[in-house]
């Protein structure tokens, strides 16, 4: 009898986090709600940058608008760290954090082992058409955006069909001067700004 009762506490407590991941996994799935306010950002129009930024044409910018509360922003840190590897040789890398209230740049650089720039510029999503994280925003080199959206249709970033901010990083690179990102690129996933309420 003990056995029995036994197992079936096991697969109770399986099922319970079967389901707990399954929740999660659709909850990521459903787009973050367009704000009331928001106003679009076309591809190809000049980004206002701040002056630590403007100065800079010597290579394309890549904005990683990122919130470490936001568990979508985590769990991206790895493929973000693949990117900066791989192109940070041609391509600028800036984290911007929309959730300043308890971190320090330092804070950021040491507990994700990130040696880029971080800026605290909430006024950056706005002019990049951003509202939720992770987001990946890239500028070319005349700081006129080429691509905002998504990194990857997978919550682990694990699909390389779909690696969407590789494949802009790559026609950027490339001199493509448009590809055409389906919704699943362009439409937001993740965590509404300016805190982690999705």
């Amino acid at each position: 009898m003990k056995k029995l009762l036994l197992t079936i506490w096991l697969l109770l407590l399986l099922f319970a986090v079967g389901t707990l991941f399954w929740y999660n996994e659709w909850v990521y799935h459903l787009p973050t709600p367009v704000p009331e306010n928001y106003k679009p950002v076309s591809q190809g129009k000049l980004i206002k940058l701040n002056d630590s930024l403007e100065s800079d044409h010597s290579k394309p910018l890549f904005l990683h608008f990122f919130n470490p509360d936001c568990p979508c922003s985590r769990f991206n840190i790895t493929n973000f760290k693949s990117l900066v590897r791989r192109y940070g040789n041609r391509v600028k890398f800036v984290i911007v954090v929309m959730n300043h209230d308890f971190y320090s740049a330092s804070q950021i650089r040491d507990k994700f082992d990130l040696d880029l720039p971080v800026l605290f510029d909430a006024s950056l999503a706005a002019s990049c058409g951003v509202y939720s994280t992770p987001q990946a925003v890239l500028l070319d080199q005349d700081h006129k955006l080429y691509y905002r959206g998504n990194y990857n249709s997978s919550r682990y970033c694990t699909d390389e069909k779909t690696s969407y901010a590789k494949i802009a990083l790559e026609g950027l690179l490339h001199n493509h001067e448009k590809i055409l990102f389906n919704q699943l690129a362009l439409r937001a996933y993740g965590c509404r700004l300016p805190k982690c309420t999705n």
